[in-house]
């Protein structure tokens, strides 16, 4: 769950709170320590299958409860572990939750932060990770190395297998994943445009972590070649942590256990990160008894980020982006309000969002004019007129070339509409068991294709016909 820290998690987060959840004193039999001096070099070709990722391997849960109470981390009364169809856990509360509570407390020394984890293998290694971390920045995966760390830990780890201190949450983690890494190339092509760019940045991602790999001296050539464990370690990073707010910070920091909580598009919690890097998971709401407790992965209409990066359908999602692909990212546009949170479709009613109105009459209708006396000047107004706040000629302008921007904004519905069916008849007579992410590609485009269907429903009955286009 790639989740942003956010300032307002200070706010409410009192200091009764955090007193109340202070670490308990343990014997130090039970503690997380940091990562032990490991040998530089590993030729393993085998590994024992106490931790198997295999994607049909169950998660083993029931250790977990045990090894985070001796590990020191502390929960409130009523949170529970809860699961429908025995993949898929989440937190939920059995009592009645007030605001501002916190719920969890996750000691520094378990909590996995990139900062620490670079200094743990650099002090372990003879060069090969800091040679990979080069090599990764010198392809452009600069922003991805702290969690190239994070990846690189938890293969140390699980190389360790039942000898790691970590041993019975890594377990626990999922191995059957439907995001974009674990996608079959036939699943790519039944994508529709904005979640393929989306699922391939996430793919490239992961090829350049295996590229870079190759260099690093603390991991065996079995996990380096076994694409079933990097997969694996790679989802438990990219799903599972926390990352500063802008989504580009220096730390990146994976919380076992408070790792369980579902995404929501309305959201009951919050992660802070205190100065001494424990971390403490606290309500942002009141909370009654018998609900999940969900955070946010990401942008509630957007659902397509949440598919590639997660693979799971946000069918509460009230709203996706327009799909609109072909107008660039222009500054001019941006302050126009293209934005992949803004250009909105709703799904319910089918209504357009204004910045989808904007950003095609600027960018479409008014930059698709032809040069005349009676049309020159108008692109310029009705920008000038936007940034100024100027709404009366702003209005004006729109209200003189609405029925174009509908005509536009119909064209780019129908012309989807027909590509999604096209994606649709490429799946008929495939194998479900080939590719097992298959359905939930199809759910998604037919969630997608539902949304459509509202906006060009309303463009009929708005009076937006068919048409001849240039």
């Amino acid at each position: 769950m790639r989740i942003y820290k956010t300032a307002s998690s200070i706010v409410v987060l009192s200091a009764l709170a955090v007193d109340a959840f202070a670490p308990l004193a343990r014997s130090t039999n039970h503690k997380i320590d940091s990562i032990q001096q490991r040998p530089t070099t590993s030729t393993t070709t085998s590994l024992a299958a106490f931790i198997n990722t295999n994607e049909m391997s169950p998660r083993n849960l029931p250790p977990l409860e045990e090894w985070s109470v001796n590990a020191g981390i502390q929960k409130v009364e009523g949170l529970e572990l809860y699961t429908e169809d025995g993949l898929d856990w989440q937190y939920i509360t059995t009592a009645d939750i007030p605001q501002g509570t916190t719920i969890m407390f996750i000691p520094a020394g378990v909590c996995l932060a990139s900062s620490a984890i670079e200094a743990e293998l650099n002090a372990i290694s003879s060069g090969g990770v800091a040679a990979a971390v080069d090599q990764l920045g010198r392809i452009g995966g600069q922003n991805s190395i702290a969690d190239f760390y994070l990846f690189v830990k938890l293969l140390v780890e699980y190389e360790q297998q039942e000898n790691s201190p970590f041993a019975p949450w890594l377990d626990s983690l999922p191995r059957l994943y439907y995001n974009s890494v674990s996608m079959t190339d036939f699943c790519y092509e039944c994508l529709p445009p904005l979640v393929f760019s989306l699922s391939r940045l996430e793919r490239v991602k992961f090829d350049n972590f295996r590229e870079v790999l190759k260099k690093v001296d603390v991991v065996s050539d079995y996990s380096k070649n076994n694409m079933e464990v990097l997969k694996w370690a790679f989802n438990s990073v990219y799903t599972r942590a926390y990352a500063d707010k802008d989504g580009q910070g220096s730390d990146v920091t994976v919380t076992p256990v408070g790792d369980m909580f579902n995404h929501g598009t309305e959201t009951d919690i919050e992660v802070y990160f205190d100065e001494g890097k424990n971390a403490m998971v606290y309500t942002t709401r009141d909370v009654p008894a018998n609900s999940p407790l969900r955070i946010s992965y990401g942008c509630p209409t957007n659902p397509s980020f949440l598919f590639a990066r997660y693979g799971f359908l946000d069918e509460t999602s009230p709203a996706t982006f327009c799909k609109m692909m072909d107008i660039p990212k222009t500054p001019e546009n941006v302050n126009m309000g293209m934005d992949f949170s803004k250009m909105l479709f709703y799904h319910d009613t089918g209504d357009i969002s204004p910045e989808v109105m904007d950003v095609v009459l600027y960018a479409k209708v008014l930059a698709g004019l032809k040069s005349s006396p009676e049309t020159d000047g108008y692109k310029d107004a009705f920008y000038n007129a936007h940034m100024q706040g100027d709404q009366a000629t702003k209005g004006q302008i729109a209200e003189q070339f609405r029925y174009e921007t509908l005509s536009e904004i119909k064209k780019h519905v129908d012309t989807f509409l027909e590509s999604l069916e096209e994606l649709e008849k490429k799946s008929y007579g495939k194998s479900m068991e080939e590719h097992p992410r298959l359905p939930l590609i199809l759910r998604h485009n037919e969630f997608v294709k539902q949304t459509f269907l509202k906006v060009q429903s309303n463009l009929a009955a708005a009076g937006v016909g068919q048409m001849e286009y240039a």
